[in-house]
């Protein structure tokens, strides 16, 4: 993973909870942004009776799964087997592939799959436990900064340290509204902290994401969905397979717009030169 000032912005389809506990659903979801030309995919991973307490989990609801909460986490969890496959094809197709533990002991059951990198949620920025555990696994930190104040960002800062860490603005509503992004922040976070900087989006559109990369992200996060008609409540907030591939186009073209700064003559400018100036 190359991230950060001389490297192409890296894209990540964040699939979490949206193959609905469907390994094959799972599957079409890392192709999809595969053939957008995505260059990674994220899930997310939890150990439901650490993460949730027994009343929680005995709340009524209703899912796919069942009746109850503890119904619908459970089956939102994919085990070992199911990480196998999701490997297995990822290696197949040259995806990487990397988790959100929001736990210790999901921590440690990702990494039997030597993940390239750990994600912090922005629910779990403040867990300073989770924040050491992931930290003592010696891998690059990408850390998403939704919900949180300044302060808090600094008391996470602070236990993770700098080295191979990358910070992402986020605004964690779903989805977020155009006028909370607060795209500016980007640049603001990135002189703070003096680390690379990128944009976990959770809004509809896609011109923002590009626009946070023209101010400077380094790595975008978008979550993905096969459609937003599916059962699930990330789907809203995620884009279809054609908006994927509209994205990663769009950042593309506009990494190749920006330029490296220095004002000059462009050679296709000076037969227009030519023609048109009087002096």
């Amino acid at each position: 993973m190359n991230i950060g000032d001389g490297h192409p912005c890296y894209i990540v389809a964040e699939i979490g909870i949206n193959h609905n506990g469907s390994v094959e659903q799972a599957i079409r979801l890392i192709a999809a942004a595969k053939e957008a030309g995505c260059n990674a995919v994220k899930f997310q991973k939890r150990t439901v009776d650490i993460v949730y307490s027994a009343e929680e989990l005995a709340r009524p609801r209703e899912s796919l799964f069942g009746h109850t909460n503890g119904d619908l986490k459970r089956g939102l969890e994919f085990g070992f087997t199911d990480y196998l496959a999701i490997d297995d094809y990822c290696r197949g197709v040259g995806m990487t592939w990397f988790a959100s533990c929001w736990d210790e002991d999901a921590i440690e059951f990702i990494d039997q799959f030597a993940p390239p990198c750990y994600k912090i949620a922005s629910a779990s920025l403040t867990d300073d436990n989770l924040l050491y555990s992931v930290n003592r696994m010696g891998k690059p930190i990408i850390l998403s900064t939704g919900m949180s104040t300044l302060e808090q960002i600094d008391h996470a800062v602070d236990i993770l340290g700098k080295r191979d860490l990358i910070l992402l603005h986020c605004c964690s509503a779903y989805p977020a509204y155009n006028n909370e992004l607060n795209l500016r922040a980007i640049p603001a976070l990135r002189e703070r902290y003096g680390v690379p900087v990128g944009y976990s989006g959770h809004e509809l559109s896609t011109a923002s994401t590009v626009a946070a990369v023209a101010l400077g992200a380094c790595m975008v996060e978008r979550h993905i969905t096969l459609s937003r008609e599916l059962w699930g409540s990330d789907q809203s907030a995620s884009l279809e397979p054609s908006e994927l591939n509209e994205l990663v186009r769009d950042i593309r073209w506009v990494e190749d717009a920006l330029g490296d700064g220095v004002k000059r003559v462009m050679e296709r400018e000076i037969p227009v030169m030519q023609k048109l100036r009087r002096v």
